[in-house]
């Protein structure tokens, strides 16, 4: 099975019948694993670990039942990456910053969601590559190296995510973990080609994981193929039953919000928008100029948030972080009270918006490509302009991949499921049409 050209169902499949082994699926993905290159996909990994762990997956019974038939969770048995910002016992957390894997040292305990992962019999194939601190868009990282995305010579990944959208390209995992604050699964994800999930707020468990900003962290996916997406929302929420209900209408902005788009960026959004119509649903443009506030309200809380969990380590960090965290430092708590009143008036904006229209399509990346040892200084505020609204709103989102980057396809908060599985329905009609 070639895990660069296979879905996650292939694999599932291949290993309900037998057809495959979880320790073949491993040896494979572990062949491909830092095929970037500046090799740093990972910045943990031991294969010896990883084949005891399809060792360990292969070991879980075979009952009856399930999505495959074999009584055995989604992920059983798939290689899996995992953003390293999220303990694994036996290995450090760098967060991306080697002064933080030097201070923290070998964790002592998995974190919630690795635990969730061992659990269901997915098999890690190491802990991935993130911008430092998961504070940027980019995926430029000066102590572990910029991270390049395989097959595409020149090519940031985009962040902070990075490792994650890098493993999947390579073959090294079918499904990766990352995290997204304000774009960090949905940028990597538009800018490699790739299918992305961010979660509703409040999914999951963070319990030896690293956040940036409490208020806006999410939990999420980087994956191929979009008929994949419903395998997915189990893990941040296992054993939970969600009804799944069908979309009928979305939103789309007007024209004048896309005015910095490239033209295959705006050439992707009107795919989606077609590939919606065919599916049934109805379209209204709506007026966002409100939208032009988003930024200026989830920068400064975020900074915020980031400088009292980073406090008494700015010296350790990138100076262009550090700036970041020190400006932070000094915005007052009545600033901060302020700027909280003005999300919960943008999020109750967003909430309106989302239950009149059911879904909202926008670009995920106005730009198509970050080039490595460019100036990228501008791209974080260019990209967050199309991610933060959503990021405010604390809705879930699906990166829907065009021929060049991405599209969001947002729902309300908690329909994740029903997301998930409209998704799945535009990449069915996708393989359809390419049959």
């Amino acid at each position: 099975m070639d895990s660069l050209s296979s879905t996650i169902r292939d694999a599932r499949e291949a290993l309900a019948q037998g057809g495959v082994t979880p320790a073949d699926l491993a040896e494979r993905a572990l062949q491909c694993a830092n095929r970037n290159a500046g090799k740093n996909t990972y910045l943990w990994r031991d294969p010896a670990w990883t084949m005891e762990e399809a060792a360990q997956a292969a070991a879980i019974p075979r009952s009856s039942g399930g999505r495959f038939g074999d009584g055995r969770c989604p992920l059983w048995g798939v290689p899996i990456s995992v953003k390293d910002c999220f303990d694994l016992a036996g290995a450090p957390t760098s967060c991306g910053v080697k002064f933080y894997r030097d201070l923290n040292g070998i964790a002592v305990h998995d974190s919630w969601l690795v635990e969730q992962l061992r659990k269901s019999g997915a098999v890690i194939t190491g802990k991935t590559h993130l911008h430092p601190l998961a504070y940027g868009i980019t995926g430029e990282n000066p102590e572990f190296g910029d991270c390049e995305q395989p097959g595409n010579p020149g090519a940031l990944t985009g962040g902070s995510s990075s490792g994650a959208a890098a493993s999947i390209l390579e073959g090294s995992a079918f499904a990766a973990i990352g995290t997204d604050t304000g774009g960090s699964v949905r940028g990597p994800a538009a800018l490699c080609g790739l299918a992305g999930y961010r979660a509703s707020i409040g999914r999951g468990d963070w319990r030896g994981a690293a956040h940036l900003a409490q208020s806006f962290d999410t939990m999420g996916w980087l994956f191929r193929d979009l008929e994949d997406a419903p395998l997915l929302a189990e893990t941040f929420v296992p054993g939970r039953t969600t009804p799944i209900h069908e979309f009928k209408k979305f939103a789309m902005v007007h024209d004048a919000f896309l005015h910095d788009c490239e033209p295959a960026i705006l050439e992707g959004l009107r795919q989606a928008e077609r590939e919606l119509h065919a599916l049934g649903l109805e379209s209204t443009k709506v007026d966002v100029s409100w939208w032009a506030d988003s930024f200026e309200i989830f920068a400064p809380i975020q900074a915020w948030e980031a400088a009292r969990l980073h406090a008494g380590h700015f010296d350790r960090i990138q100076p262009a972080i550090r700036e970041r965290l020190e400006w932070g430092a000094r915005i007052t708590d009545a600033e901060v009270a302020a700027l909280r009143e003005r999300h919960a008036e943008f999020r109750a904006r967003v909430d309106d918006l989302l239950h009149d229209h059911q879904l909202m399509l926008l670009p995920a990346s106005p730009v198509t490509r970050l080039n490595i040892g460019a100036d990228n200084s501008q791209a974080r505020s260019r990209i967050l302009r199309y991610t933060t609204p959503f990021s405010l709103a604390g809705v879930p989102v699906v990166t829907v991949p065009c021929s060049v980057g991405g599209i969001q396809l947002a729902a309300s908060r908690e329909n994740d499921e029903s997301l998930l599985a409209f998704s799945a329905r535009i990449g069915s009609q996708r393989r359809s049409n390419t049959a």
